[in-house]
């Protein structure tokens, strides 16, 4: 049969009864899609013997598969070419909304490093679940932020191959599930690549319907089984602020880590046998986070009560097997569940929870740690259990992902633990894919670097370097910024559908994109606006640059005070864009419902990436990274991984401020926020905004909330916890500055094209490397 993939989608449509003149979008998402199903299957069934690396995650966060996928088969202008020869518009497939699964920046980071395993040939299969529905999807009705689910699914899922044969059962305490594996390709561009496999599970009910209840007509009791079960993959990280929420949360992260368990230990008995001393031979698992630790106990329960190994024995198997990667300092995202709920929810897997606890505790008493000295070190306090303690003890290996985060988890976050064990910890800095975030992104630029170097650095982004001669060809400059044009008219019209916006694609653009946090400062941006604007109006601002601001951001539906700042903003982007005497000055923006794909087009418009958290919360950031490859300076402070970005391109060519760890950890600090906003009258004049009738909040109290947090601290933070106060006039400052520097068009490019010459070191394609040589074995 002729295999040319034209062809092959020619037949899928077939199949679906329509021609390609009367196919709509789902249909060619459909056929595309089964097409390149068809053709790569043979290489996904091959499969190099020996040890594979396991990813565990909470979300995997892939963004449009299709053109990733293309792409990466080297199909993509094929596709394109179908498109034109049958007159159809290259963006056919842009209302395919398909990218809902997963969350933030946790999620694009394990999509990011499948990518980049899958290209340099890294045996890497990643395991979390499928979720029904996406984070949500957002409006902005009045201001406010609104939450509707997002059922990604609804344009179907011709990506995954569902494996019922493949099924697990998951007990808890008061239900059984079947875990349902989807399987879907990873797959690696270029020679070296390959196809790995993100598996997702699904879950379903033991027995779908109760039929005697169905008989007694009680229909709700018929299909409580099912209901019950489909909840626990229906939405990703579901409220947790009450007792159900956290239980609900617990059986997710137990549900898809003993699932992936049962189905890799399956795979090993099928070539090992029931000699499980090759375990950690054989197969490494990575725990993105803590959210996944509970694989810790629960590999150590199917090793002893399944296979009959001893603790002994099945300890060091587990630990062997397990490494740990560390996201965050902050102790609210340091996981620890309350005793009481665990043993409501998974009591099979206490019993293995108190063995680790009783062997750390037997360990630190060998080494002399007792008493009140040994309690930091607890799994168990008696009423709860921390999880990242017992991801580091239980583990072989820790690490973090951006060099000043690592030095914080070894001298100060978790010094007692490196104290103790050195040699486990390391640092990985997180890095992208530049097949997703340059070359599918921003074809314009990635044409103009191929021009100049070729295009090994698609899977080499270290030979970026070899633009560094050209970049003061004047020819080279005139180019990227026609690139950077056409990239703000692109963004231009894509707002314009989607916010009923006029966005000027003649000014600035400056961008802050973002899971809306209050250690981010999206706050802090907003104030400085206000402040700009007010200096434009008064005169003490002159010869400013025209700026369009924009956000993208989700608040947690929980998460009171992240709504009170879109609020917030959308009160200063109503106040400046309803005066006509900014009509040529200034615009403000937050858009709705920001995901991967409104990523792929905000960050090669931008000119100025928005990096602002306080220093010392920000553990890595990745969006920092793809606003560097795509030629925009970094505004930030010296936090995650900011500070290596300005190391390679340079501080010349970026605009840092702020406080630095050592100045906000300083014991003897004096400020508070009440000597600040008298120091400061344009400080108090933006904080006062909050409270004085500047802005409405609907007569909700959430903006003398957000004021009272700044200026009165609560029982869980001081004053200004994050700092913003603090570096508010520093933050000014380096922003009116950049802004002064775009004045000369030429010189500001120049700087833009020396962050993309620079920015090899932060492909995620090295970042797997690292991880697999240097934690996995591979």
């Amino acid at each position: 049969m002729d295999k040319t993939f034209s062809k092959e989608i020619d037949r899928e449509l077939a199949r679906l009864g329509v021609s390609p003149e009367t196919a709509g979008p789902k249909e060619l998402y459909t056929a595309v899609s089964q097409a390149a199903m068809e053709l790569l299957m043979p290489r996904w069934k091959e499969k190099a013997a020996g040890k594979r690396a396991c990813y565990f995650s909470a979300e995997f966060l892939l963004g449009r598969v299709v053109s990733a996928n293309l792409l990466n088969l080297g199909l993509l202008e094929e596709w394109n070419d179908w498109l034109r020869q049958h007159h159809l518009h290259p963006d056919i497939l842009e209302e395919i909304e398909d990218d809902a699964l997963g969350n933030g920046g946790l999620g694009r980071l394990a999509a990011c490093f499948l990518d980049s395993a899958a290209t340099q040939g890294v045996p890497l299969d990643g395991y979390g679940i499928r979720y029904r529905y996406g984070l949500f999807r957002q409006k902005i009705e009045n201001g406010f932020q609104r939450e509707y689910p997002d059922d990604w699914l609804r344009f179907g899922d011709p990506w995954s191959v569902r494996r019922e044969e493949e099924s697990v059962v998951i007990s808890f305490r008061d239900q059984q599930v079947r875990a349902v594996p989807y399987d879907m390709p990873v797959i690696g561009y270029g020679e070296k690549g390959v196809v790995n496999t993100l598996r997702l599970w699904q879950a379903e009910p033991v027995e779908e319907l109760d039929l005697t209840a169905f008989n007694n007509q009680d229909y709700d009791a018929a299909y409580r089984n099912r209901n019950r079960a489909e909840a626990l993959s229906a939405v990703l990280y579901p409220n947790d602020d009450t007792q159900e929420g956290k239980r609900l949360r617990l059986k997710q992260q137990y549900f898809f880590s003993s699932a992936s368990l049962q189905s890799i230990l399956r795979g090993y008995i099928a070539r090992r046998g029931e000699d499980f001393t090759h375990l950690s031979e054989d197969v490494a698992i990575q725990l993105n986070d803590t959210h996944p630790t509970v694989s810790i106990p629960e590999l150590l329960r199917l090793l002893m009560e399944e296979h009959l190994l001893s603790f002994e024995e099945a300890f060091p198997l587990v630990q062997g097997v397990f490494a740990y990667t560390n996201h965050t300092i902050m102790a609210e995202a340091l996981e620890k569940w309350d005793v009481e709920l665990l043993l409501s929810v998974i009591p099979q897997v206490y019993p293995y929870i108190v063995l680790l606890h009783n062997r750390l505790r037997r360990e630190l008493r060998g080494r002399g740690i007792t008493g009140k000295e040994a309690e930091p070190y607890f799994i168990l306090d008696g009423t709860r259990v921390h999880m990242a303690r017992m991801a580091i003890y239980a583990t072989h290996s820790t690490n973090g992902v951006a060099r000043i985060h690592t030095d914080i988890l070894k001298e100060r976050a978790l010094k007692e633990w490196y104290a103790l064990w050195p040699e486990r910890f390391s640092n990985k800095t997180n890095g992208i894919t530049q097949r997703r975030w340059l070359a599918l992104c921003n074809p314009e630029l990635s044409a103009l670097i191929t021009d100049e170097i070729g295009d090994g650095w698609l899977t080499d982004l270290d030979q970026l370097e070899q633009l560094v001669p050209v970049l003061e060809d004047g020819a080279v400059v005139a180019r990227f910024q026609q690139v950077k044009e056409e990239k703000k008219r692109q963004l231009r019209d894509y707002v314009a559908k989607r916010e009923g916006f006029e966005l000027r694609e003649d000014f600035l653009f400056d961008v802050q994109i973002k899971r809306l946090h209050e250690y981010k400062r999206q706050l802090l941006n907003a104030f400085s606006i206000l402040d700009t604007y007010w200096g434009l109006k008064e005169g003490r601002i002159t010869g400013f640059q025209p700026t369009a601001y924009l956000f993208g951001a989700k608040a947690a539906p929980g998460y009171y005070r992240a709504k009170g700042i879109i609020k917030y903003i959308g009160e200063v982007a109503r106040l400046i864009n309803s005066d006509p005497e900014m009509k040529d000055l200034m615009q403000v923006l937050f858009v709705q419902n920001y995901n991967v794909s409104y990523a792929e087009k905000l960050i090669p418009s931008a000119d100025v990436s928005e990096q602002i958290s306080t220093a010392g919360t920000e553990a890595s950031g990745t969006s920092n990274m793809k606003f560097m490859l795509n030629g925009a300076v970094t505004l930030g402070t010296l936090d995650g991984a900011n500070i290596e970005i300005v190391e390679q391109a340079g501080a010349e060519n970026n605009y840092i401020f702020g406080a630095t760890v050592e100045q906000i950890q300083d014991p003897g600090r004096t400020d508070t926020p009440e000597h600040l906003c008298e120091a400061q009258p344009r400080l108090r004049r933006v904080v006062e905004s909050l409270v004085d009738g500047t802005f409405d909040d609907g007569g909700t109290g959430m903006f003398r909330e957000l004021y009272d947090s700044l200026m009165k601290g609560a029982s869980w933070h001081k004053p200004d916890q994050y700092d913003l106060l603090l570096d508010f006039q520093s933050y000014c400052d380096a922003r009116l500055r950049a802004n002064r520097d775009y004045q000369d068009r030429g010189e500001f490019a120049h700087k833009c094209l020396v962050n993309v010459a620079h920015a090899g070191p932060f492909s995620s394609d090295r970042t797997i490397l690292q991880y697999a040589k240097e934690i996995w074995g591979l």
